[in-house]
């Protein structure tokens, strides 16, 4: 597959799985043996099973969640995108109650590629601003 080919996919995945949370479509984009490495979130994320279960959790916590690529490049079998994501704090998210609040952060994401799917994935998320927009840390100053 081409590099614009991976792009595609990103965007379909983004769009399919987390705006739309068809998380049935999550075989067609995610390897078998997918692993993501994420340190905003205290669990391994493995294979189509483990996104499954993360898209799940975060879509019952913001069922409006949205993303939107600023940004993608891609060379070779890599994908890196900056993701704007939207979302309103309707359900519990790691022991946090629903806040009622809007949230709009930040991800930056690159995604490696082996026949077609994602392999592996690499993700830094303003979770700090998150926190902050929900009140649940405050802001500085």
């Amino acid at each position: 597959m081409s590099p614009e080919d991976n792009k595609t996919i990103v965007a379909r995945y983004a769009e399919d799985v987390w705006n739309n949370g068809n998380l049935a479509a999550v075989d067609e984009y995610i390897a078998a043996d997918y692993v993501r490495h994420d340190p905003g979130i205290p669990m391994q994320i493995r294979g189509p099973e483990g996104i499954k279960q993360l898209a799940a959790m975060y879509r019952a916590a913001f069922p409006d969640i949205h993303f939107t690529a600023d940004l993608m490049i891609a060379e070779g079998d890599k994908v890196a995108g900056r993701w704007m994501v939207r979302a309103t704090h309707q359900g519990e998210l790691m022991g946090i109650p629903a806040t009622g609040k809007p949230v709009s952060i930040t991800a930056i994401e690159i995604y490696r590629f082996v026949k077609g799917k994602i392999a592996e994935q690499w993700v830094v998320v303003d979770n700090l601003g998150m926190l902050q927009q929900l009140g649940v840390v405050p802001v500085p100053g």
